[in-house]
């Protein structure tokens, strides 16, 4: 990924063919999952895989309505109040072939939208910095959350990187990370060490493939980081 002006932490270009892949890791994690498999728990405490692909789809959603409407010169909210949950607890129980079918319409929707946008400066999505590093993300986070054999070995040390750098607040002052396979450390004090991709599921709150090691015992990680609700609230 190249570097953009004025895109937000790295000012990096949005990474459009990434979140493309990861969709079809997706799609093709999911491609034959029975019924019975949907109903069951994810790795995620009180939710089904259901609730998961239920997630996954609407966010898609949510974010290409966004987006088109943008385009028109409209400026909407990714969800009304409680409007997200609704949906996730609506949808859920869907059955795997419609969870399938939503997964694939409203990831494609998302990808055919960003496909048309010039300026993300001027993005009407309400992250702060281009959404679409979001749904990378989350894509890949919740595609261990499904527990349908996609762990932390599959990210990429790029995609590792990149949770650190937006994950590494959750870090108690005097702690640092130093990842062993790439020549990257994040900050100074006591020693998190581990490869980057398990350092960057254990700040991600998953269990890594390798756990993380330490002097003392692991620190508790402070909570998921809060971002401002507009690009606008971000300083220059």
């Amino acid at each position: 990924m190249k570097a953009v002006a004025g895109l937000g932490p790295g000012d990096v270009e949005p990474p459009l063919a990434a979140v493309a892949v990861a969709h079809r890791r997706l799609f093709a994690a999911i491609a034959d999952l029975t019924d019975a498999q949907v109903a069951e728990p994810s790795l995620l405490p009180g939710w089904t895989r259901g609730h998961v692909l239920a997630h996954l789809a609407d966010a898609a959603r949510a974010r290409a309505r966004v987006v088109e409407r943008a385009a028109r010169g409209e400026r909407v909210e990714l969800w009304e109040p409680g409007e997200r949950d609704a949906i996730i607890e609506a949808t859920a129980s869907r059955s795997a072939a419609e969870h399938r079918a939503a997964t694939v319409e409203h990831a494609s929707r998302l990808e055919r939208a960003w496909a048309g946008v010039t300026d993300w400066s001027a993005s009407a999505d309400p992250d702060p910095v281009p959404p679409v590093f979001t749904r990378w993300r989350e894509v890949w986070i919740h595609l261990v959350d499904l527990d349908v054999g996609v762990r932390p070995a599959e990210w990429s040390a790029e995609f590792a990187v990149h949770t650190i750098a937006v994950l590494r607040s959750r870090l108690p002052d005097g702690v640092a990370l130093r990842a062993t396979d790439v020549p990257r450390t994040w900050g100074t004090g006591t020693e998190v060490v581990g490869g980057v991709r398990d350092l960057a599921a254990w700040l991600a709150g998953r269990v890594p493939d390798a756990p993380p090691t330490c002097a003392v015992p692991l620190p508790e990680l402070g909570p998921w980081p809060s971002y401002p609700a507009r690009r606008q609230d971000l300083p220059d």
